[in-house]
């Protein structure tokens, strides 16, 4: 049986629309830079737009539609929003039980046809039409009179990106999959080679401003015993984007490395490295890398330092403004060690740089030490940590207490003697940011007494814990609102909050806009220890964790499980994403 490329060829030629040299010369520009080959036809004007689509037609056996003839109910249109027609020029025409009829200029889109499924929850039965007639169909139903017409400068940005779909057919047509096949991991020339080919090119561009563009805070490129998993992290969660043939693994992962600047020849050891890339022309964005081997295969992480996405501003934190106050005021002291806490993926390096930003000035000298920078800041002189050289927290510090700074900022405490440098700093007439990993503020001072810091040290030093967590922010499209029962606010502690009154929050449901999840976007839940003399007096006496945590509640902290609930019913996120993300603050002793 003939396959789809070559059916494709021999309509063309059969219907004298393309001559067989001409039909060479597209294939050896195929090979040269990739792509699919009817998109090199069209721009190599060999055939229209309108050919193509017809031969398309005979070729896939579905018959071409005229989409004008038809009149599509508004309710079909609302299936699908408007960006995402925009973005993958497509037109529902009906809905049928749960068949969406979906017209598209190329039905063997696979990656559009699956992304459009899970946003709507339908099975999808693709059509073949003209783009032109797709466009019209686009500002007829999804732009009324007086609206702003979809221009071709405002296209999503990913228009000229290939799918995954589309450059593993580049692989099948290239014959690039059986030289990946034949090639040994061992033979680094091999590696160079193929990871250098347009096809990988194209696909780990895609991975990368796909991530970007779906603003993912991680990628994760992980083998499995007979395919690779392709998962993004948005807004907290993990998410599958695709899964591709095992063969793709190695090449894949070796050209993540050549970017990064990382050994090809290595598969035994983790490696770290980051490098950087340009979306949509001017917008640059830093990727931290990660690559650990597992039984099966290399696991490559991502994490997206996309600095678009970040307002330094310690104002847009979410900080209730009592509390923003104090932080504000411990910001501005001459000395002392500023603590943030919780776990990865919970904004303390955006914490960090916000408070930083919010102190920095012309007269103050400002360093910092990270593993690695991940945002780089004008006028702040900024340290990368190199283990492997000897350049350690421990060491850099040490240098840095030389060079008369005003303000230091650590990445991360993760040893006794960083924390003992650090504590030694804010004593002796330095302002000191760092972060720890514990999950609670109180928990921040048990851990450093652990570390072997001495109470009467921890409280001389310290001005202020902030333990804090990145909650998912209910969907506005789609969340609808309901009254909490009396059992359940007192069940998880609301009627303490807001005693004697009913109390309204809203409920996911789950729209196009939120990809049926019912939320879109984060929001932060804090609570901000001020070491204030009563709890000094409870450190000193070693009294615990929990009785910490008692005191600083009396005297006006706000736990984050407190801060989650205010937030829920502000109707920025749910109940769930707090008993989700939060402990509860009754603890018996």
């Amino acid at each position: 049986m003939a396959s789809f490329k070559d059916r494709l060829k021999e309509i063309l030629i059969r219907d004298e629309i393309l001559t067989a040299k001409e039909l060479d010369k597209a294939l050896t520009e195929q090979k040269k830079s990739g792509g699919e080959l009817s998109k090199i036809l069209v721009d190599m004007n060999f055939v229209s737009q309108d050919q193509l689509t017809q031969v398309l037609s005979e070729s896939l056996e579905l018959p071409l539609i005229k989409i004008d003839s038809f009149c599509i109910s508004q309710d079909v249109i609302q299936s699908i929003p408007k960006d995402i027609a925009l973005k993958y020029q497509i037109i529902p025409v009906s809905l049928l039980g749960d068949q969406l009829t979906l017209a598209m200029a190329d039905p063997l889109n696979i990656f559009i046809i699956d992304n459009v499924k899970a946003l709507t929850g339908h099975t999808i039965i693709p059509i073949i039409c003209r783009v032109s007639d797709i466009k019209d169909a686009i500002k007829k139903y999804y732009f009324k009179d007086g609206d702003e017409k979809p221009a071709e400068t405002q296209e999503p940005e990913e228009k000229n990106n290939e799918t995954f779909d589309e450059i593993i057919q580049d692989f099948r047509d290239t014959e690039d999959l059986e030289l990946i096949k034949d090639t040994h991991s061992d033979n680094q020339s091999s590696v160079e080679e193929i990871s250098d080919e347009a096809p990988i090119i194209k696909l780990t561009d895609t991975i990368i401003q796909q991530a970007v563009l779906a603003k993912a805070s991680d990628v994760f490129i992980e083998p499995l015993e007979k395919a690779v998993r392709i998962r993004y992290r948005i807004d907290g969660v993990i998410r599958e984007i695709d899964r591709m043939t095992k063969v793709l693994h190695f090449p894949l992962v070796s050209r993540i490395k050549v970017i990064s600047n990382l050994d090809i020849s290595e598969h035994r050891l983790p490696q770290d490295g980051r490098f950087k890339t340009i979306i949509s022309g001017d917008r640059e964005v830093d990727f931290r890398v990660n690559v650990l081997p597992t039984a099966v295969g290399e696991k490559v992480v991502l994490r997206v330092l996309d600095q678009q996405g970040t307002v330094l501003d310690v104002e847009n934190l979410g900080f209730e403004a009592t509390a923003l106050q104090r932080l504000k005021e411990c910001s501005v002291r001459p000395h002392g060690l500023i603590l943030t806490c919780g776990p990865t993926g919970s904004g303390k390096t955006t914490t960090l740089y916000s408070i930083l930003k919010y102190v920095d000035s012309p007269e103050k000298n400002i360093v910092t030490v990270e593993d690695p920078v991940e945002y780089q800041m004008k006028g702040i002189n900024q340290v990368n940590v190199k283990a492997k050289m000897g350049l350690t927290f421990a060491t850099s510090l040490r240098s840095i207490l030389r060079q008369d700074p005003d303000i230091i900022m650590i990445g991360e405490i993760r040893d006794k003697e960083t924390l003992d440098i650090a504590v030694k700093a804010a004593l002796t007439g330095h302002l000191v940011l760092s972060s720890l990993h514990t999950t609670t503020a109180a928990g921040s001072i048990v851990r450093m007494m652990n570390m072997g810091i001495e109470p009467f040290l921890i409280c001389s030093s310290v001005l202020v814990i902030i333990a804090q967590r990145l909650l998912r922010r209910v969907c506005p499209k789609c969340c609808e609102p309901y009254t909490v029962t009396p059992e359940v606010a007192a069940k998880i502690g609301i009627d303490k909050l807001y005693p004697k009154q009913k109390v309204e929050v809203m409920r996911p449901k789950g729209c196009a806009h939120c990809f049926k999840t019912g939320y879109k976007g984060r929001v932060g839940i804090t609570e901000i220890l001020v070491f204030n003399q009563k709890v000094k007096e409870g450190v000193l006496a070693r009294v615990g964790e929990i009785k910490i945590k008692k005191i600083a509640r009396k005297e006006g902290m706000r736990t984050m499980r407190e801060d989650g609930l205010v937030k829920v019913v502000e109707g920025l996120t749910t109940i769930e994403e707090v008993l989700r993300l939060t402990a509860p603050d009754e603890v018996q002793e």
